[in-house]
């Protein structure tokens, strides 16, 4: 796959030196994150290169898996030097912000594509890079997942998927067909009528709820217009779509949900962690936002209930899509997440580029395809599939459901917009949509009042 590239570095032998260590760049200060390092020594008459890589645990055992990638790596490339760091994902993106604003980032860093780091003049396209073995590897629509206005930023390593998750037993307990939902989706209509069947009262007086969100992200929001035929708050010619009749009707359905009982009262005050500790003690049926990997953390969890290290009850956990609005198709919310190439304000040059791309390519190649198996995700690359046949971690079940929602996959609007307006979609949200949410949760504003606002505040911080 690589060989037209490594040909590129047949005249370059170097010492090799891996680190999960605390550089913050090339030459940084030490970072926060868990490090280590390991040496491979090669000639000693070859030119030197260092390449050095910010990444976070992508899943439990993503430190100790990367190391054995750039192990691999440079006993095939004993002429370069990888040193890498593992950030947390609290601290993390503030510290690439600071290194990124001081002009020394990393080579490598492990994100999404954002029209920000592209507009610093730091990030690196990779067009004149890519092979066309690598090109061919890659499934059709998953390149342009880490496409910024058409330009390539990043070599994707799995693609992100957000739907909601089911407890089986509560499911099956209330006659959902879950199966067919997997199968065929569902609409808002569907999932009142199911959420009527899901909300009851327990033995000690408590509710089960039917659907459980919390009052802190926007993530519900975004899940319901995308399957309302809003891909998000602006279109990808960067104009107000939450202004008219749809976002209000998605408004209303929330607000329905909340009057019919069928999500805690107390939504707008909920912390992330108390939806998933009110889901793991049985107190809702459904919680969103969930995603496949999930599937994966709770057999674990169901593992160390059987030995005694956790209390409570062992759930199957189901894969579910968003509903959609009975009038609009259902829409999967999808992206890509990968390594992302920056230069530094002080440019080591087209040799040392080349060099970290080859760095990228091995970090995000078939045995990379790891990291997929691992979250439940469909692979990107047909040889990541092919490197994993047989091995899946996932249930079959939610496998498969996680493949029938990658076809309904519609792409970021994020990717298409240039930077300044990507910037005000995400003031938008910040200062309008997020404290109206918690208002629409707790009761305290209508769908038509916050519509006016939606209408009002974004003409001025949106301009159209």
């Amino acid at each position: 796959m690589r060989k037209s590239l490594i040909a590129l570095l047949t005249a370059l032998v170097l010492v090799i030196v891996t680190a999960c260590g605390s550089n913050a760049g090339n030459g940084g200060e030490s970072g926060s994150g868990s490090t280590s390092e390991s040496t491979n020594t090669g000639s000693a008459e070859a030119a030197k290169d260092t390449i050095t890589v910010w990444t976070y645990p992508v899943y439990e055992t993503y430190e100790a898996d990367l190391k054995v990638l750039v192990d691999d790596f440079m006993k095939e490339h004993p002429n370069l030097t990888v040193k890498t760091e593992m950030l947390s994902w609290a601290e993390g993106p503030q510290k690439f912000d600071v290194a990124l604003n001081a002009g020394n980032p990393p080579d490598l860093y492990f994100h999404a594509v954002d029209g920000a780091y592209a507009s610093s003049g730091l990030e690196l396209p990779i067009d004149s890079y890519l092979t066309p073995e690598i090109k061919n590897d890659y499934y059709p629509g998953t390149l342009e997942l880490a496409q910024v206005q058409g330009v390539q930023y990043g070599l994707p390593l799995y693609q992100f998927q957000w739907g909601w998750g089911g407890n089986k037993r509560l499911l099956e307990e209330a006659g959902i067909d879950w199966q067919k939902i997997q199968k065929e989706g569902w609409t808002w209509s569907e999932f009142k009528a199911a959420a009527a069947k899901l909300t009851k009262k327990l033995p000690d007086g408590s509710t089960q709820y039917a659907l459980t969100t919390d009052g802190t992200s926007l993530d519900f929001i975004e899940l319901l217009t995308r399957n309302n035929g809003m891909p998000d708050a602006l279109d990808e010619n960067g104009k107000l779509q939450w202004n008219d009749n749809r976002i209000l009707d998605t408004m209303t359905f929330i607000q329905d949900l909340m009057k019919s009982g069928y999500m805690p009262k107390e939504t707008a005050a909920l912390a992330p962690k108390k939806r998933t500790e009110m889901f793991y003690a049985g107190q809702t049926a459904l919680i969103s936002k969930a995603i496949p990997y999930y599937d994966v953390m709770i057999q674990n969890r169901n593992k160390d209930i059987d030995a005694g290290k956790v209390q409570g009850e062992k759930i199957d956990f189901v894969l579910l899509p968003v509903p959609h609005n009975d009038n609009a198709p259902a829409k999967a919310m999808m992206g890509a997440e990968g390594y992302l190439m920056f230069k530094q304000k002080k440019d080591q040059g087209e040799e040392h580029a080349k060099n970290a791309f080859l760095v990228m390519e091995a970090l995000s190649g078939a045995k990379a395809g790891m990291a997929s198996n691992q979250l439940v995700l469909p692979f990107v690359r047909d040889s990541q599939a092919k490197e994993f046949a047989g091995k899946e971690l996932g249930q079959p079940a939610n496998i498969e459901a996680s493949k029938v929602m990658a076809t309904t996959m519609q792409m970021p609007i994020t990717l298409k917009l240039d930077n300044d307006t990507s910037a005000k979609m995400k003031q938008f949200k910040e200062q309008v949509v997020k404290p109206n949410m918690q208002a629409l949760f707790a009761g305290e504003k209508t769908p038509d009042a916050i519509l006016q606002d939606f209408v009002s505040k974004g003409k001025l911080i949106v301009g159209k």
